[in-house]
């Protein structure tokens, strides 16, 4: 068990090998591999990924940046040149899945272009029992998709820099290094009320 568990690959392959047995056990005693199977995989998938996505996002902000400052500087090269590299490919990857697979849960259950408009494609219905549960989910969607675009966008490529992945002079890796933080902190402060929307929403509204 000790060699298993100290080897990453076959842990993983293992835990995925387990959890296929679950949704299979899912498919065959919950109605079959039906839309509303299809709709749990998704939201399996979406979890999974988010929490990947999130998790790295929380170690940056809330164990790396901070800690950085007070690593020897002879000591640093290990993070910059090793750590942060591996990690932000599957962080820039994570957040990619976690959208897709969230759309994807959108278009089975059919109200992705409710969500995307917040409610108001076809008219609005204020009343309870509403559109309002469009409104808010739709709004930590765009959230959602505002930090995967930040990290794309701004995150990944000044990180490139900041690293030296991207050759640059001393000044632009700092001033990369500063603006890689500062979305970085953008979607750490929207993280909240974006999973606010994803968790009450299944449990308020259904």
């Amino acid at each position: 068990m000790a060699a298993l568990l100290l080897n990453f690959r076959n842990t993983i392959i293992v835990s995925v090998l387990l959890a296929l047995i679950f949704i299979v056990g899912y498919g065959i005693h919950g109605g079959g591999f039906n839309e509303t199977f299809c709709q749990a995989l998704l939201r399996w998938l979406h979890v999974v990924s988010g929490i990947l996505w999130i998790g790295l996002l929380y170690y940056f902000n809330f164990v790396q940046i901070r800690v950085m400052p007070n690593i020897p500087a002879e000591l640093k090269p290990a993070v910059s040149k090793h750590i942060a590299p591996e990690a932000l490919f599957w962080f820039r990857w994570a957040a990619v899945s976690t959208v897709i697979f969230g759309l994807a849960i959108a278009l089975v259950r059919h109200y992705l272009v409710k969500v995307l408009t917040l409610g108001f494609a076809g008219g609005y219905d204020s009343g309870p029992g509403g559109d309002v549960k469009y409104t808010l989910l739709g709004a930590g969607m765009w959230l959602a998709l505002i930090m995967a675009f930040n990290v794309w966008v701004f995150i990944w490529p000044n990180q490139k820099i900041a690293l030296g992945i991207v050759e640059a002079d001393a000044d632009a890796k700092a001033k990369a290094a500063r603006k890689a933080t500062l979305f970085s902190r953008t979607n750490t402060l929207l993280s909240l009320p974006m999973l606010v929307t994803m968790t009450m929403s299944q449990t308020v509204f259904g």
